[in-house]
């Protein structure tokens, strides 16, 4: 999203998570969140009442939770970031998001989920579109403590679970 504000010349964009909370706690103020990576120089002002980060360069980014699907019922977009696609509970956001999904000459979306085998993330994958990069748990592990990556790594290597979140298996 940053290089997307920063280089491409994006000016709207959808942050969307499962719910209000998780847009803001992980996707705005979070450790990889917006506030988080962007230096200084580019930080964008974080408008909490309004949900909304508005950028030096006038780009602005606007937080709706998945579980309001009509919120997204207009708004359009040049770029969205979908959070955990695979934990909403109203797929629907995702069709309202794709239809505001029309401004500037190269809109898109990035969609960064756990790779759970739901249909819409499935039809998702298997788009021409489609960039799929993946990312375990150990190709992680130089920001993880060690005795959490020991503990986890024990208890869930081999099993379903493990292969989803440790591996990025779907």
């Amino acid at each position: 999203m940053r290089r997307r504000v920063e280089f491409d010349g994006v000016r709207r964009i959808a942050l969307i998570g499962a719910t209000s909370g998780d847009v803001r706690r992980t996707m705005i103020e979070g450790d990889s969140g917006l506030l988080s990576v962007c230096p200084p120089w580019a930080r964008p002002t974080y408008h909490v009442s309004r949900s909304e980060l508005v950028w030096p360069n006038g780009a602005v980014a606007t937080g709706f939770s998945a579980d309001q699907p009509d919120r997204l019922r207009g708004p359009q977009h040049d770029t969205i970031w979908a959070d955990e696609l695979a934990a909403w509970r109203q797929p629907d956001s995702w069709h309202m998001a794709m239809l505001g999904l029309r401004l500037g000459p190269d809109p898109r979306a990035a969609v960064t989920t756990t790779p759970k085998p739901i249909s819409l993330l499935q039809h998702l994958i298997g788009g021409k579109d489609t960039a799929l990069v993946r990312g375990s748990t150990y190709e992680n592990r130089d920001n993880l403590a060690r005795a959490f990556l020991e503990q986890i790594v024990a208890q869930y290597e081999g099993t379903s679970l493990g292969r989803q979140e440790l591996d990025a298996e779907m």
